[in-house]
């Protein structure tokens, strides 16, 4: 299980919003309700999106958007 992390630097931040922007995108929704599921609904922002930021955000968009979704699935939140 990965540990809890918060976001270090600008860069991390600037990986979560787009994270978060680009999920909502997909699914259609506001980003706030992506953000209150990876915050309030469950850990995915600092359980999953920061610690694995350095292998993340070295994949496409696409890869990015897909694998967040899957985790949400997986995690069983929804939006």
């Amino acid at each position: 299980m990965l540990q809890d992390e918060k976001i270090k630097n600008a860069q991390e931040l600037e990986f979560a919003v787009f994270c978060i922007e680009n999920v909502a995108e997909k699914l259609g929704v506001a980003a706030k309700k992506v953000y209150k599921a990876f915050t309030e609904k469950s850990d995915i922002l600092n359980g999953y999106i920061v610690p694995e930021y350095e292998v993340l955000h070295t994949q496409s968009r696409e890869y990015i958007v897909n694998e967040l979704i899957d985790v949400m699935k997986e995690r069983g939140v929804e939006i």
